[in-house]
């Protein structure tokens, strides 16, 4: 995704998130077991200022999370809200930004992970307070399965093996995930998940928020023709904001379609547990 759309969905959801959390801060968030509204609320600040923070000093912080017990939740999201759009207004996308994920390591990274956090969590907030969940873009979504997938659970999966050692199978299973008119090929594995997308989608390419000539280091893809073609032995379909909650784990087991072997899918849905607390 362009950083201007990103900017425009991040701007959006912020927005709705504050509007749907003032009306019931105490109200318990199914998403996220064991936290109300405020708790969310609070975190989603915390998260903000720990980017504003890896920014600014160009590193990550040695000490946090800051001590904020004072400052009404609102007001918190309020100041951090400020003060991310801020850093990512002063700053380009290719500027150098330490971030977890080593293959990218600027500023780009933090713009794709706000706007992504931001729409799980504002939807959250709307179940939460029985609101109406506001629709998911489609290359919002688009962009956000691609990062839970590749990112999440297929870098997450070795740079963290032991978050995931006891979810992921003991042979080899592949699935081909769908939506609209991309899909992704997982392979899940004892030694962790590889995922492969369509380079025609804009998502995967290099320059879709940094510039193709940044730091960033595109990971490789692969087209997937079909489940036949890359050996999967089940297939996941469904409209983009449908997988993407799916795959972070805010709707139901069977509010995506599939076909094939349904203990592929329900693998997959076990790995991303990990990934997607």
């Amino acid at each position: 995704m362009l950083r201007v759309r990103l900017l425009e969905c991040l701007a959006a959801d912020q927005a709705r998130l504050r509007q749907v959390a003032s009306a019931d801060l105490a109200a318990p968030v199914p998403g996220c077991p064991g936290w109300t509204v405020a708790d969310l609320v609070r975190h989603l600040a915390l998260v903000y200022l720990h980017k504003v923070e890896c920014m600014r000093a160009g590193r990550m912080p040695a000490a946090w999370p800051p001590d904020v017990s004072g400052v009404e939740p609102l007001a918190l999201l309020d100041r951090a809200c400020l003060a991310l759009r801020a850093e990512f207004d002063a700053r380009d996308s290719a500027a150098l930004a330490p971030t977890w994920y080593d293959p990218d390591q600027t500023v780009g990274f933090w713009l794709r992970r706000m706007a992504q956090e931001t729409v799980v969590h504002r939807v959250d907030t709307e179940l939460a307070t029985v609101q109406p969940v506001t629709e998911i873009p489609d290359d919002l979504a688009t962009d956000g399965i691609d990062e839970v997938l590749r990112i999440f659970l297929g870098y997450g999966t070795r740079r963290w093996p032991e978050e995931f050692a006891a979810v992921l199978p003991d042979a080899a299973v592949q699935l081909v995930a769908t939506a609209g008119p991309t899909s992704w090929l997982v392979r899940l594995g004892p030694e962790g998940a590889t995922v492969v997308s369509d380079p025609a989608d804009p998502v995967t390419r290099a320059d879709s928020v940094t510039r193709a000539d940044s730091v960033t280091r595109a990971e490789p893809v692969t087209r997937v023709e079909g489940p036949a073609a890359g050996g999967a032995t089940a297939t996941i379909s469904a409209a983009p904001e449908e997988l993407l909650l799916w795959l972070w784990r805010r709707s139901a087991d069977d509010a995506v379609g599939w076909a094939g072997d349904r203990a592929a899918v329900d693998r997959l849905r076990l790995a991303l547990a990990p990934a997607t607390r």
